[in-house]
């Protein structure tokens, strides 16, 4: 191909509609009146902004098109992905006379589907789609997208532009994220999430190529052009979303045996996320092959993020695991209850940790709990603590008592059992035996609890030092008998709790 002369090259510019011919002759006149030399002539024309690289390029290949979108002046691309192009562009006009959320905005970004795909239907519905679900949208967390042009020859949507990079792309410049950094960003994407789970749209699509981070470091979500409607007329029914990319959701819902498009599927995508920003790696491993990626074991073998990173912060562990956990009745419920478990991590990391001694003599590092929000988790449940020690009884008694629970406190094995008589109703509805100091006292009162004909069916915990393999070793587990490991960690117990006493009927207390 060969280069036009710089006097076509001018000619073209005018032509296409970048600049009249006017401009363009002031731009040139910056140059020595004797020949004009091709590049000297370019220089100018960008150092006077009447032409971009971009535009430059697409000028020198004899391109007619491609400059303006609607009333929108193409300046960059600033992304490129298999199915679609999104251009830095500014808007031509009075800027006044624009819509009010957009007034006074002189940049944006413009998505063009690209042109092999325009005659394709589902992929145009698809691209068309991401439109007028994030015509919905207004979150600082989403991105904005202000307009649709659907027409089949020029389709394109005309959005929010935000000044930095992907999420995949930070990562690719970052070994691994700070873990306060990683939980900011993670409480941005859940709280766009849970405007989007608002309006009953989840994103089906929670990847780190559709998360922007601004340069003021805030995350926000891109492409919802997978996302699913749910019918509020009928709960049971969700809009079908039929598309290759959402591979890695049908895995997962068919894996765990949920109804397709189950809201809890964006959060274990967005955990994944933040694994990854966490370690570094991805926490699923990465194939192309279609069976392997609807496999189910690829997510019963994502290895726990405290042994691929071993110095995390507790609280970190805890949200980013639960929002993993494979099994969706012990995920997060909801979008909203992940933003605020993030937001109480960013809270408890802010305050740092502490430093104790444990039973065992060694120094504990642990991170304040957020037991001063009481709630009402435990109200009508009754907590039986078999312990000795007078400091853990006020630890544990206080913190429980804090979430609603009513709390018995029995320093001797013996007695606790004692007060389950066949003959009345159970004191309590779950034991909780600390070996802490009790030692074999609280391993065979616990076993004696599950063996008991009348006591078997309720629910004990053991605490246990985990090198105490021969004690854990000897504890008859089951699914009402569980065992936790000293120190003991309160958000642990709860979680036992939770989960042991979620069928209990709750009593009616005085």
């Amino acid at each position: 191909m060969s280069l036009p002369t710089p006097e076509q090259f001018m000619q073209r510019i005018v032509d296409v509609g970048l600049a009249d011919r006017l401009t363009v002759e002031q731009a040139r006149r910056e140059l020595d009146a004797g020949a004009m030399d091709l590049d000297e002539l370019i220089r100018a024309m960008q150092r006077r902004g009447v032409l971009t690289t971009l535009q430059t390029e697409k000028i020198l290949r004899g391109d007619r098109i491609g400059y303006f979108y609607g009333k929108y002046k193409v300046l960059y691309l600033i992304g490129a992905g298999t199915f679609a192009r999104v251009y830095r562009a500014e808007k031509i006009g009075d800027l006044d006379t624009l819509a009010d959320e957009t007034k006074g905005k002189a940049i944006f970004a413009v998505k063009v589907l690209r042109k092999r795909f325009r005659d394709e239907v589902a992929q145009l519905d698809q691209f068309l789609r991401e439109g007028r679900m994030g015509l919905k949208l207004r979150h600082p967390n989403i991105v904005s997208i202000y307009d649709i042009n659907a027409d089949t020859y020029n389709p394109f949507l005309t959005m929010e532009f935000v000044e930095g990079q992907t999420l995949r792309d930070l990562m690719k410049l970052r070994d691994r994220l700070p873990p306060k950094t990683a939980v900011k960003l993670m409480h941005d994407i859940a709280s766009g999430l849970a405007h989007a789970a608002s309006m009953g749209i989840s994103h089906r699509d929670m990847k780190l190529s559709n998360v922007l981070v601004s340069s003021e470091g805030v995350a926000k979500l891109v492409d919802f052009g997978l996302a699913a409607l749910a019918d509020r007329n009928n709960p049971e029914k969700i809009a079908d979303c039929p598309n290759a990319r959402a591979i890695d959701y049908a895995a997962l819902e068919r894996g765990t045996n949920v109804r397709k498009d189950d809201p809890r599927s964006d959060i274990y995508f967005a955990g994944a996320m933040m694994y990854q920003m966490l370690s570094g790696k991805p926490a699923l491993t990465e194939t192309r092959d279609r069976l392997q990626r609807l496999n189910v074991s690829r997510f019963e073998q994502v290895t726990p993020i405290q042994k691929v990173v071993s110095d995390l912060p507790a609280p970190v562990i805890q949200v980013c695991t639960k929002a993993m956990e494979l099994k969706p009745g012990e995920r997060y419920q909801t979008a909203a209850e992940f933003q605020a478990d993030l937001k109480k991590t960013m809270q408890r990391l802010e305050a740092g940790p502490t430093q104790k001694i444990g039973a065992d003599g060694k120094v504990v590092v642990s991170y304040p709990e957020d037991e001063e929000d009481r709630t009402n988790e435990g109200e009508g449940l009754v907590v039986m603590v078999v312990e000795s020690i007078v400091k853990m009884q006020d630890m544990i008694r206080q913190r429980l008592k804090n979430r609603g629970y009513r709390v018995l406190m029995i320093s001797d094995p013996e007695r606790a059992l004692s007060r389950f008589d066949p003959l009345d109703d159970p004191p309590a509805d779950c034991v909780v035996f600390s070996s802490l100091e009790l030692g074999e006292q609280a391993l065979e009162a616990f076993n004696r609890f599950g063996s008991d004909e009348h006591t078997a069916e309720l629910p004990a915990i053991l605490l246990v030092d985990r090198r105490r393999a021969n004690m854990i070793s000897a504890a008859k587990q089951g699914p009402r008998r569980r065992l936790l490991p000293l120190p003991l960690k309160v958000r642990e117990l709860r979680g036992a709790l939770s989960q042991l006493l979620a069928d209990t009927p709750r009593r009616q207390m005085r």
